[in-house]
């Protein structure tokens, strides 16, 4: 108990560079990007060009008139206060917006996970007890073919298939919890693949080894060997992929969310690339890498509890 309080500890206080390294990249990131804020926001207004005298007194009211390590300095103890700063363009709480948005992409996220991992895992196992066949050496191609996919073709396709010619799931928008569907698993066709494919492989190592020969000369069936015996081992590495996997949706699907119109933090981050939304780019930026950092951090944990052999942290 005490390896694993020291382990998270430790992980916390590693974070702590990674996020900072983040929130920096983050904002020289932004600082790069073309076009003035000020200019954009003034335009947006629908007021005409704006003036010189205008942008300069927009500039001195966001900030943007100070040297770059004075704002990244101010925007940073901001953050640590619970203060994203204001969103240029929509003139609301950066972190309001946020978490306004991160609803729907946590949903988007959980369905795309449910796709993957029972998909996967129930493929995997239907590739591992048919191993040898013509089927298995098909659902070996199918898999192939998923995982050359990308997502924004999957998403086309199923908007074809099943919004323009049967009509029978929505294409866009969350009105109903059927408009996630279509988007995730779009989103999940590639990891689903991976996952099959990954267990089938772990699934070949565990069913060779020695315990496993052991348990089939104690009489055991094949089918119990593989469920009992390898099966637990090989969803050590599928936990892992999946665990990253949800991480890096969290952080926002802006593809799938764009060509699903899912009003979710990936779309909202094209938004604020867009209207060089400094302070909400920076936000989602920073957002996304916690989401990851702790994410992350769950699942290293979710495996020491799978796997008692796992070290953690070097294992004081």
């Amino acid at each position: 108990m005490n390896a694993v309080r020291h382990y998270i500890v430790r992980r916390l206080l590693s974070a702590v560079p990674v996020l900072l390294g983040i929130s920096l990249l983050a904002f020289v990131l932004a600082q790069l990007s073309p076009g003035d804020p000020a200019e954009i926001m003034l335009e947006a207004a629908g007021t005409g060009m704006p003036s010189a005298e205008e942008v300069a007194a927009l500039h001195s009211y966001l900030g943007l008139d100070q040297p770059a390590y004075v704002q990244y300095g101010l925007w940073l103890w901001r953050i640590l206060h619970g203060d994203g700063g204001i969103s240029y363009h929509l003139g609301m709480p950066v972190f309001t917006v946020l978490l306004a948005r991160l609803p729907v992409t946590v949903m988007l996220a959980a369905a795309s996970l449910c796709w993957a991992a029972v998909g996967g895992i129930g493929l995997g196992l239907l590739m591992a007890r048919m191993r040898g066949t013509w089927a298995a050496m098909l659902l070996h191609g199918v898999t192939q073919v998923m995982l050359a996919t990308p997502s924004f073709l999957t998403a086309i396709l199923l908007i074809l298939i099943f919004g323009v010619w049967l009509h029978v799931l929505p294409t866009n928008g969350v009105d109903a919890a059927a408009g996630y569907l279509l988007p995730s698993f779009a989103l999940a066709l590639v990891t689903l693949a991976m996952t099959a494919q990954l267990l089938d492989a772990q699934l070949r190592e565990a069913l060779a080894s020695l315990y496993a020969q052991t348990a089939r000369l104690r009489g055991l069936s094949e089918g119990r060997v593989l469920l009992t015996y390898a099966l637990p081992n090989a969803l050590v590495p599928v936990t892992a992929m999946l665990g990253n996997f949800a991480a890096a949706v969290l952080g926002g699907a802006i593809i799938v969310e764009t060509v699903f119109a899912l009003p979710g933090i990936g779309s909202l981050a094209l938004d604020a690339i867009h209207y060089r939304d400094y302070p909400l780019l920076q936000g989602y930026v920073l957002f996304l890498g916690s989401i990851y950092v702790l994410v992350t951090l769950a699942v290293d944990l979710v495996l020491a509890r799978m796997d008692p052999r796992i070290v953690l942290g070097g294992g004081d």
